[in-house]
């Protein structure tokens, strides 16, 4: 299958690097410096399985999805619609856009943009960018999409890779799962610079996470949404399965980027607010990760 992935971060060089190692025809559209690394050494992808330099297409340009019938669509939050508008002009009428993103909505804000279909996927996976062209991954790797997505195709697909396709009747509860496991890792984690593994043994910080998972559950009750599952075992469980991991915004802050986290805490501020509900914990963080943004 020809697959293109609009965001050539740590998250879209793992899944296409997957997909581009078992054989398929995958284009990167990333930054320069990502791009020429890939143009002249191919991806290279470093594992606790293999390391491995996998050929691959690579562009700076949005045009580079065209005839794709797979695009995974991994840019940040705040690139959304930039991106979407980028991209429309150029995808195949028939292609599935496989949303990757942090954050609850932004497959809902691609949509209106485009005339294919936009799918959401929850993704759980532990990746840096080690350097031009170079994925590292940490652990995990599986996807989470609706039944009407998982097709036989896009199951075998995926299987193939290595990449675990996992289905579920419930993919907002699921988005939401991840948004809740989110704020409560990625703040403290860029504030302190501390993987997950070490962070939770700080003192306070398992309470810290409760209080903010409960400002997620009590957010997302008042606007209907099902999150299945224990939401505290689940942050709890991040640290066992992902030790080693520093967070996408930690990984930001220390490259001097713009962080998601608008769109992690900060919008469990913007929603809870006009509903009455208190998110304390929740604004705090989102303030001093938009602080440390300005250093």
């Amino acid at each position: 299958m020809k697959i293109a992935v609009m965001g050539a971060g740590a998250v879209g060089c793992y899944y296409g690097g997957m997909l581009g190692r078992a054989g398929h025809d995958v284009t990167l559209i990333g930054r320069q410096a990502h791009v020429d690394a890939m143009r002249n050494g191919g991806l290279r992808i470093e594992s606790k399985a293999f390391d491995a330099r996998v050929p691959v297409q690579a562009s700076t340009r949005a045009d580079g999805v065209r005839g794709a019938k797979l695009v995974l669509f991994c840019v940040k939050s705040s690139d959304t619609e930039s991106a979407g508008r980028d991209m429309a002009a150029h995808l195949d009428a028939g292609a599935l856009v496989l949303n990757l993103q942090n954050g609850v909505d932004n497959a809902e804000r691609l949509q209106p943009l485009l005339r294919q279909r936009v799918a959401p996927a929850v993704v759980y996976v532990a990746t840096e960018m080690a350097g031009p062209g170079h994925v590292r991954h940490h652990g995990r790797g599986e996807l989470v999409v609706a039944p009407e997505v998982a097709s036989r195709e896009l199951k075998d697909m995926f299987g193939g890779a290595g990449v675990p396709l996992q289905v579920s009747e419930n993919v907002a509860g699921a988005l939401w799962m991840k948004l809740i496991v989110n704020c409560a890792y990625n703040a403290l984690s860029a504030i302190t610079q501390l993987p997950y593994g070490r962070l939770v043994q700080g003192e306070g910080i398992e309470a810290v996470m409760r209080e903010v998972t409960d400002e997620c559950l009590a957010l997302a009750r008042a606007l209907g949404v099902q999150v299945p599952g224990d939401a505290h075992e689940a942050v709890r469980q991040i640290a066992r399965t992902m030790p080693t991991q520093h967070s996408s915004t930690a990984q930001d802050l220390a490259r001097g980027k713009r962080t998601e986290i608008d769109h992690l805490n900060g919008f469990v501020v913007r929603k809870a607010e006009p509903l009455g509900i208190a998110a304390p914990v929740n604004r705090t963080l989102h303030a001093l990760v938009k602080l440390m943004e300005t250093r």
